[in-house]
């Protein structure tokens, strides 16, 4: 077809089944998906224009990386209150500063420059929970980022619900306003916690997340002092506590989950709830080491999220895969878990099944959606390559992304934006 694009000449990961590594490889897009991809041989490169052809230049072509959880307005709030526990973190410094420094302009303000943020650092799509999330999901529509987008429900006056008994109805008033604004937004409800928000809150908001057939989210088990912070909790975990309220199934996103034990994990296996892990936050903060691996070993889907600027201090997917990997090592006393390929699974396509995205991105194959990055390997850091799924964990930067497409259309170019 007159405006198929083909990227060619690079090594290809594609994250399918087995993670191949195809050598020479090519990738075909037509309009928003990937026609074909293989071998670089085997497609007939000739039908495609010569304006229209990408040379990667043996650089690594692969699927964009997949953020689990951030909140992109508090770039505003990047460095704003380091160094600091987490509930004076949050309530000296975090709350007061929203209070009075959120509006709708400001908030699509930073959001646009954390989306841009990330798709220069390789990112294609992320999951985001916040308030006045809808000028939010304008700035990611204006980006071009992939993203879903979910209203934060709080009981407390809150930015743009200053009357918290009306927090259930915003959101879905929410849901319903940007449903239809693009194909690459799918709408969320968020809610912050258990200790912010009432069981009758957490309830109604899951309920109205499952009439919408949309994914629920909420930061869970995040700490250790959590289980004294939540009301009823009457000496069970948090995760029990949510399941006996019925939260938890395969659109329920637990952010954290952090403090957990073994029948926790047998309980978020049971009922196929997904975990987002994000390691550089629980560790700035202090929170603790999620059990990572004993949650994988499971058969929970793990994905990665870098959590919002101000406790991480950056949206660098690429930072936190190896940081993942090597905090699980040391904690574990074990450097063969959470392996490079484990941990770059869970930045695509294990992030994408997390957020309930994998039939349509997360690995490069054939009727997905044309969301690819293009890694340069000439850098002195990358050199010398003996694995790529090594070499992509433990040494490349979020600097070293040439190229960023998402839906077939061209966003980073070069490393830089167009």
């Amino acid at each position: 077809m007159e405006n198929d694009i083909l990227i060619h000449n690079g090594l290809l990961l594609t994250m399918e089944q087995w993670l191949p590594v195809i050598e020479d490889g090519a990738v075909l897009i037509r309009g928003s998906q990937i026609f074909d991809c293989g071998p670089g041989k085997e497609l007939d490169l000739a039908l495609v224009h010569h304006d229209n052809r990408i040379d990667a230049e043996g650089g690594i072509i692969m699927p964009g990386l997949v953020n689990c959880h951030t909140h992109v307005p508090m770039s505003m709030f990047r460095g704003l209150a380091d160094d600091l526990p987490l509930d004076v973190w949050l309530n000296e410094h975090i709350f007061p500063a929203e209070a009075t420094r959120l509006n709708p302009d400001s908030v699509h303000q930073w959001s646009l420059h954390s989306c841009r943020e990330m798709l220069l650092s390789g990112t294609t799509t992320c999951c985001d929970g916040y308030f006045f999330e809808a000028q939010v999901a304008r700035a990611m529509v204006e980006s071009g980022i992939r993203a879903v987008a979910g209203q934060g429900v709080i009981d407390f006056p809150a930015p743009g619900v200053p009357d918290p008994a009306h927090n259930i109805q915003t959101a879905k008033a929410f849901v319903s306003q940007i449903k239809d604004l693009s194909s690459r937004i799918t709408p969320s409800i968020f809610c912050h916690s258990p200790y912010t928000c009432s069981a009758a809150t957490l309830v109604a908001a899951k309920q109205a997340a499952e009439d919408a057939g949309i994914l629920f989210q909420i930061h869970a088990a995040e700490t250790r002092n959590e289980v004294h912070m939540v009301k009823g909790l009457n000496k069970r975990s948090v995760i029990a506590y949510l399941e006996d309220l019925g939260l938890l199934n395969e659109r329920t996103l637990l952010v954290h989950s952090v403090w957990i034990d073994d029948g926790d994990i047998e309980t978020i296996h049971r009922r196929s709830a997904r975990v987002a892990h994000c390691p550089e936050s629980n560790m700035k903060l202090a929170s603790g080491i999620a059990p990572v691996p004993r949650m994988m070993d499971a058969g929970i889907v793990v994905g990665i999220g870098t959590d919002g600027c101000a406790s991480n201090n950056d949206q660098d997917l690429f930072s936190e895969i190896d940081m993942a990997a090597k905090l699980h090592k040391v904690a574990c006393m074990d450097p063969c878990v959470m392996d490079a390929r484990t941990c770059l699974a869970m930045a695509t396509i294990e992030g994408a099944k997390a957020i309930g995205l994998d039939r349509k991105i997360g690995s490069i194959e054939r009727g997905k959606q044309a969301d690819i990055i293009i890694v340069d390997i000439k850098k002195p850091h990358m050199v010398p390559m003996y694995d790529p799924f090594s070499s992509l964990v433990y040494s490349a930067k979020s600097s070293d992304v040439s190229l960023v497409m998402v839906d077939g259309i061209l966003r980073v170019k070069e490393g830089k934006l167009l």
